[in-house]
């Protein structure tokens, strides 16, 4: 018992870090190609290379078994692209040195989770957890108020996630089959993004730039090493554990937003951030109990 707490416990934070440290420095990196290109190849190399370990895991039976139902394709293709405009949203906020907003996002995501279980799922929530809600709609509200713009990229990110988490529960698929449709089902579109900026001539990826061409190939990689990190540890500590150690990628983000990459903290945003702090540690607090 304390050899697989201890195992998936270093598995899940390996991802969370990796996650909140090195895949920020990677996208970082390549911010030569625009976010829309790098979410581009996130999509088409995450997709082949889970066709890959998917054959080598022989998993195709699973594969198989959700794509003969048609509602499973349908909800597949909706999360598909709830998670294609978090990824394009998260990549805009590395590139435009707005990472501190994004952390933002991860931050409150599993809060808003709460909240839509409320709203959509009439589901019941204690006293403690419906405080931490409106301790992040206070946040929110505040730097509305305060600076006059809605922090729209924490918002989306915040949202998006939420909602792809929320949505996915309605099929009963591994993380990494589930991914592996949802990535060829968003395929098509993304293939005719790349051709159109290919016809505007910005795209990086190019016979004519292989070293280039080569980076943006470990988008898929850079993807799929924490996902199996922290699925593998999820699956030894369980939903709980696995929930609050995830809380290290946006804490690392913020940091590394905040001390390396120097992204201004003004007053009014550091206010906003004690708010939804305070909300994340009494929602850590009740998934503790659980």
């Amino acid at each position: 018992m304390k050899k697989n707490l201890f195992k998936g416990s270093l598995f899940t934070v390996g991802a969370s870090l990796w996650w909140g440290v090195i895949g920020v420095i990677y996208f970082k990196f390549v911010s030569f190609a625009s976010a829309l290109e790098l979410a581009i190849h996130r999509t088409i190399w995450t997709a082949l290379l889970l066709l890959i370990t998917t054959t080598y895991f022989s998993k195709w039976k699973e594969f198989n078994k959700i794509i003969k139902k048609r509602i499973n394709l349908i909800i597949l293709f909706f999360t598909g692209l709830l998670i294609s405009i978090n990824w394009l949203t998260w990549l805009y906020a590395v590139q435009t040195n707005n990472l501190l907003d994004g952390a933002l996002g991860y931050y409150i995501f599993p809060i808003l989770s709460v909240f839509f279980g409320i709203i959509f799922l009439k589901e019941k929530y204690n006293r403690n957890q419906i405080i931490s809600v409106f301790l992040v709609i206070v946040a929110l509200i505040y730097l509305l108020i305060k600076l006059g713009e809605v922090p729209w990229i924490g918002i989306t990110v915040a949202v998006t996630f939420s909602l792809y988490g929320l949505i996915r529960k309605k099929v009963k698929v591994s993380s990494d089959i589930g991914l592996l449709i949802e990535t060829l089902l968003i395929s098509p579109i993304a293939i005719c993004l790349f051709i159109y900026l290919v016809k505007l001539n910005t795209n990086i990826f190019s016979v004519n730039e292989p070293v280039l061409s080569f980076y943006l190939f470990w988008a898929g990689l850079m993807t799929l090493i924490p996902l199996f990190c922290y699925t593998k540890g999820f699956n030894l500590i369980g939903i709980g554990p696995a929930s609050m150690i995830f809380f290290l990628t946006p804490t690392a983000q913020f940091f590394l937003g905040l001390f390396y990459f120097n992204e201004p903290l003004i007053l009014d945003k550091l206010i906003s951030f004690i708010f939804i702090w305070i909300a994340v540690i009494i929602y850590l607090n009740e998934l503790r109990k659980e």
